[in-house]
């Protein structure tokens, strides 16, 4: 059967996923096409509103870029900001497409629900596009992402908006009131106008927030 380029089935798979070993599995037979059958003919626009608020809030840099994928944050950051950006995924096939486009520092294969091979209090700014979202990485990943943050590292980080409650990512980030300052949500539009099918219309929440700047 034909692939629909507007609704292609790799996003209800990709809604599906469960595990770390689904997401290797899934990425790494999508990482060629993914640029084309799914940001391109679903008109994402969730990496450009990320980056947008990163830069509109004046993020600073080194940024890490959680669950980059094929870089398309990276792409959306980099005219944005003359930061340097370092790319954190599970997916080795996703990173090699990443790194293609020129834009990362460092690429750091990784996965999010384990120990982080992260330095300590080194990035000042942390972004994320699709990452927390149906899939296997739940809200307890953002704990690595702020040990890994300098003190004042702006954070903005896209959840899945019909998944902030139900998954434990409010009550994730009202735990964490103590260690982080300036938060609050901005939702936006995950597909533009040129979306089409069952996920068309669905919406993204932005936590941003900065690493508490006094221990």
């Amino acid at each position: 059967m034909a692939r629909d380029p507007k609704n292609p089935p790799d996003l209800d798979a990709a809604y599906a996923l469960e595990t770390p070993d689904d997401n290797l599995r899934l990425y790494g037979d999508w990482a060629d096409s993914y640029d084309h059958s799914f940001a391109q003919a679903m008109d994402y626009q969730l990496p450009t509103h990320v980056a947008r608020t990163f830069a509109e809030l004046g993020g600073d840099g080194p940024v890490l870029d959680v669950g980059a994928g094929t870089g398309l944050l990276g792409e959306a950051l980099r005219p944005l900001c003359d930061l340097d950006i370092d790319a954190l995924d599970l997916s080795g096939e996703m990173l090699a497409v990443a790194n293609s486009k020129g834009i990362y520092r460092k690429l750091i294969e990784a996965d999010l629900t384990k120990s982080l091979p992260l330095a300590p209090a080194s990035y000042g700014g942390v972004v994320s596009s699709g990452t927390f979202t149906h899939g296997h990485v739940g809200p307890d990943a953002i704990d690595g992402l702020l040990d890994a943050a300098k003190p004042g590292a702006l954070f903005v980080l896209s959840v899945n908006a019909e998944h902030f409650e139900a998954r434990g990512f409010a009550d994730k980030f009202e735990a964490l009131a103590p260690q982080i300052e300036d938060y609050h949500i901005k939702t936006v539009q995950i597909y533009g106008a040129g979306a089409e099918g069952d996920h068309a219309g669905s919406q993204g929440h932005l936590a941003v927030f900065r690493k508490h700047s006094h221990p």
